[in-house]
């Protein structure tokens, strides 16, 4: 079964330096050579604002690196933003084929002889120094994945007490170097080599419903990989006021908990381990969701918002949990369908 979705399965090496930051910045020798690569879907202002900061990232690298953007849009709708960049550093590739699972397979089959790739979404803004960081942390110490923090900014205001208090755009915090169970790719840096000699790549059956990165991520550690975080490699997450609602959160919650218990299910062994699995996914999901109910009573009875944000988020996730559990799927990268 893969990592729960909380921090508290993230659990360290024994014995490890976790909270020893990487030390050793790369040089031109050392440096591996690097693709950095960004799946977008009609969104050209968030291209707009992301595309200068990723060539200010390239100049400051010590060794080889270029941009790779990746347009899911079957009208190939970015390729002019990304022509203004165009050159040997910044590429544009156009994979129409729904599915942003599709498009994250396209930049690893774009990423050429590069020993890594690093994805960060296209509504994101790494911070300075962020791409050094992060190869600094793998060459440290050599693992298939290194994940980093996304840190929530609002495009619009600050969300209601509520949704500010559900937990849901919190920035994690871990200690550079802890182990974990899986990552997202919104800040993200994968080991071709390694990822190779595994035979793996995104299962494009997640491509419409999201958690492609959670299923590669998961795989990755089942196959006998590691992840390690680097903290200080931050992105900033930007979110649009439609992000902002308490509809979106509990939507949200959900779709993690169905991706957590799909992937779940995927890499239980097929025959009566997989049933055996069903059942306890549906009974940790009873178990979670009985604890939202307990924290949104109690949330209620002392006035606590953000207790019953939290509460309600829970309940949403024990039931994508157990809807995953029972075969329901969750379709959030859904695209509308042309008459005829």
């Amino acid at each position: 079964m893969p990592a729960d979705p909380s921090p508290a399965t993230d659990v360290p090496e024994p014995g490890d330096p976790a909270a020893t930051r990487p030390s050793t910045s790369p040089t031109i020798a050392s440096a591996p050579a690097v693709v950095v690569g960004v799946a977008t879907f009609r969104r050209p202002a968030a291209l707009a604002r992301l595309l200068p900061a990723l060539v200010a990232q390239l100049e400051a690298y010590a060794g080889e690196a270029s941009v790779l953007v990746v347009d899911n849009d079957p009208d190939a709708g970015a390729r002019e933003e990304v022509a203004r960049w165009a050159g040997g550093r910044v590429r544009y590739a156009h994979e129409p084929r729904p599915g942003i699972a599709a498009a994250r397979n396209r930049a690893l089959a774009g990423a050429g002889d590069a020993r890594l790739l690093v994805f960060v979404d296209d509504d994101g803004l790494p911070q300075p120094g962020w791409l050094s960081r992060m190869v600094e942390a793998w060459l440290r110490w050599r693992p298939a994945a290194v994940s980093g923090p996304a840190v929530p900014r609002f495009e619009e205001g600050e969300p209601d007490p509520w949704v500010a208090g559900s937990g849901v755009f919190d920035r994690t915090v871990r200690p550079t170097g802890m182990l974990l169970g899986g990552a997202s790719s919104a800040n993200l840096l994968l080991d071709l080599e390694q990822l190779r000699a595994f035979g793996l790549a995104f299962d494009e059956a997640f491509g419409l419903t999201g958690g492609s990165d959670t299923m590669l991520t998961h795989a990755i550690v089942a196959a006998g990989g590691e992840i390690r975080w680097c903290d200080e490699a931050e992105v900033l997450d930007f979110h649009s006021p439609d992000r902002m609602t308490r509809a979106w959160v509990r939507r949200r919650s959900y779709r993690t908990g169905n991706d957590w218990s799909r992937v779940a299910l995927a890499l239980a062994p097929s025959g009566p381990r997989r049933l055996a699995e069903r059942g306890e996914l549906v009974a940790r999901g009873a178990v979670r969701g009985a604890t939202g109910l307990a924290n949104q009573l109690r949330g209620r009875l002392a006035h606590d918002v953000a207790r019953q944000a939290l509460g309600a988020c829970q309940v949403s996730t024990a039931v994508g949990v157990v809807g995953g559990a029972l075969g329901v799927v969750s379709v959030e990268y859904g695209r509308p369908v042309t008459p005829g």
